[in-house]
């Protein structure tokens, strides 16, 4: 894998490139010092990866990765000195296209590389996911199908990259009154689960909260995945985890929690998938629509990466394919539509409305 590193520090740039040149099949395709020379040589020589340092002098790595997804797009990861002490950085970066992000490994004393293991597992997990192995080989649920008298009307979301602002723009639209449990599958590290909650709770008027395993969903609340195990919802409408499929390269998948809902509750609810590089979540999109579900993709115009949709567009998969704006006022119709249906005692709905 060929990897490009960005940091105005030589230190850091020199740690960066002894973490991925210790690694076999890695080499450092390039290094820059600021935003601007990466937007540059990436579109030069586009690598497998770009390591993008956050504070750089210049332009900084939240538009250097916007640039690069605009102009030359490929997989971006972002290494900073500290996430947790830039997570509104980190936010707008994941919004603007990044992949990930973790904290840059540092050098001891003796000079020795110390802390690279989250950064050498993030690349093995991008790796994985370049060489195209699939997160769509979804392992059946036991259970019937079922919908307890209590169980709200659902939504789904799943995205990837560039998926943080997107998932803003569409929870921004639900009203306090909102009658739908909300669960969101976002390709993104366990330990970002909480500020990714945190970020989107200053956009929505409902309660964002992390997924906690036999949690039962309730309305008006919105659910994010927060481990590197995949979200499920069970026949007895409570969330759990799970590591399988343990080969998909996408955590959480999107596939998993789609097909969970197609396999445990026969109540149709409303499903999006948004933004992302690769095609997780097209795959139970459409096994959705086909159990009766309003399914929407999000459109080439307004996705960072069109990946993920686009597959889905291609299965058809989609009801309909919106702008983002858009797709939050499209649930909340729908939402209240089947709640209509369900008072007046009309059961699914039809896959082609």
């Amino acid at each position: 894998m060929r990897v490009g590193i960005v940091n105005d520090l030589a230190v850091a740039r020199e740690t960066l490139r002894r973490v991925v040149t210790a690694v076999p099949g890695y080499v450092v395709a390039w290094t820059a010092d600021d935003g601007d020379e990466a937007v540059s040589k990436t579109a030069c020589d586009r690598p497998d990866v770009v390591l993008m340092d956050l504070v750089m002098p210049r332009l900084n790595g939240v538009e250097a990765t916007r640039q690069i997804m605009q102009r030359s797009p490929c997989p971006v990861l972002v290494v900073t000195a500290s996430v947790s002490n830039h997570f509104p950085l980190v936010f707008q970066a994941l919004g603007a296209g990044a992949v990930d992000a973790v904290d840059t490994p540092t050098l001891n004393p003796n000079g020795a590389v110390q802390n690279a293991s989250k950064l050498v597992e993030r690349l093995a997990k991008l790796e994985a996911a370049l060489a195209g192995l699939s997160g769509s080989a979804i392992m059946p649920l036991a259970g019937t199908s079922s919908h307890p008298a209590d169980l709200p009307p659902l939504v789904l979301l799943g995205a990837s990259t560039g998926g943080p602002e997107a998932l803003a723009h569409v929870v921004s639209a639900f009203p306090a009154d909102f009658a739908a449990a909300v669960l969101i599958s976002q390709h993104i590290g366990a330990d970002f689960a909480q500020g990714l909650v945190q970020q989107l709770a200053a956009w929505c008027r409902l309660p964002v909260r992390v997924a906690q395993e036999g949690e039962r969903v309730r309305a008006g609340t919105v659910y994010v995945a927060a481990t590197d195990d995949h979200l499920e919802l069970s026949a007895d409408r409570t969330l759990r985890y799970t590591p399988n499929p343990k080969s998909s390269p996408y955590r959480p998948s999107v596939d998993v929690l789609f097909t969970s809902a197609v396999n445990n509750v026969s109540r149709p609810g409303v499903a999006a998938l948004l933004t992302g590089m690769g095609h997780d979540g097209a795959a139970g999109l459409l096994k959705l629509r086909a159990a009766g579900w309003h399914t929407v993709a999000q459109d080439e115009s307004t996705c960072v990466v069109y990946g993920m949709p686009k597959a889905a567009a291609e299965k058809r998969a989609a009801v309909e394919v919106l702008a983002v704006q858009h797709i939050g006022a499209t649930i909340v119709a729908k939402v209240n539509a089947l709640k209509r249906r369900s008072h007046a005692g009309i059961s699914g709905t039809d896959p082609s409305a």
